[in-house]
Formats: structure tokens, sequence, C-alpha cells
């Protein structure tokens, strides 16, 4: 695909979180995406990507996610953002705080010939995250 295909992609994904819409993540990751930085026990594929933001949503219902740099080639796109929220529900086995987060990340993702992504490398501060909530 071409490096707009890409992006365009990348941008449909970022508004279907945006709208927390995790059913339509379809639209923009393969069904077999390897990723390679999941959470622990997730499913594979495009449902493990799917019960995270799910998971994400119920921890973190005003959760707000601001990329901050985008690159992209004829294969892949790396984003730089900014990730933030109110702990209100269950996360990683954690009753709500109700305090806030905000914390940085970054995810690489590479794209296939009908424009999806197929694979996916990332990783967000999570030690910090944890630290903003109370629970490290």
């Amino acid at each position: 695909m071409s490096k707009e295909q890409n992006l365009t992609t990348q941008e449909k994904i970022g508004e279907i979180i945006t709208a927390r819409d995790v059913s339509r993540l379809g639209e923009g990751f393969h069904r077999d995406v390897v990723d390679h930085d999941p959470v622990p026990g997730a499913s594979a594929g495009l449902a493990g990507i799917q019960e995270f933001w799910s998971s994400f949503f119920e921890a973190f219902p005003d959760l707000d996610l601001q990329v901050e740099t985008l690159v992209a080639d004829d294969t892949q796109v790396a984003a730089v953002f900014t990730v933030s929220g109110t702990h209100t529900g269950p996360f990683q086995g954690h009753e709500p705080t109700g305090k806030s987060f905000s914390v940085r990340g970054i995810q690489v993702g590479r794209f296939d010939d009908d424009g999806l992504l197929v694979e996916r490398w990332g990783a967000t501060d999570q030690a910090t995250l944890m630290q903003q909530l109370g629970l490290a």
C-alpha cells in the first residue's frame, strides 16, 4: 500500500477508538493481526485488540488519546501519543481509584496491501500510569 493509504487507515483506527466502537476495529486491523506487545493473557489477533480497548474504556471511560507525531512510509506508520483518563472502573485487577493519569506511548504498525494493520509493536509508560493511579 501507499504511505497515504496507511495514514488513512491509521486515522480511521483513531476515529474508531475516539468513538469507542471496538466492534469496528476490523476496519483497520487485519483479523489475524500480530501484536508483538499484547497485554498478558490477551487473545490472539483482532479479538485481543478488541478485548484490550473494551477493558481500557471500562476502566477509563473519559479516556483521551492525542497523537503527537505520525511518521509513515509505504509499509509502516509510527505514532507517538499521549493517553490520559480517570480510573473509574476495574483495571488489571484493581478497583477504581478515582485518580487520573497522563502518559506517553508509541506504536509502530505494519500494513498489508489491503491497507490493514497486520503487525503492531508498542509501548506505553505503564510504570508512570500505575504510579499516577497510586497502584505502584
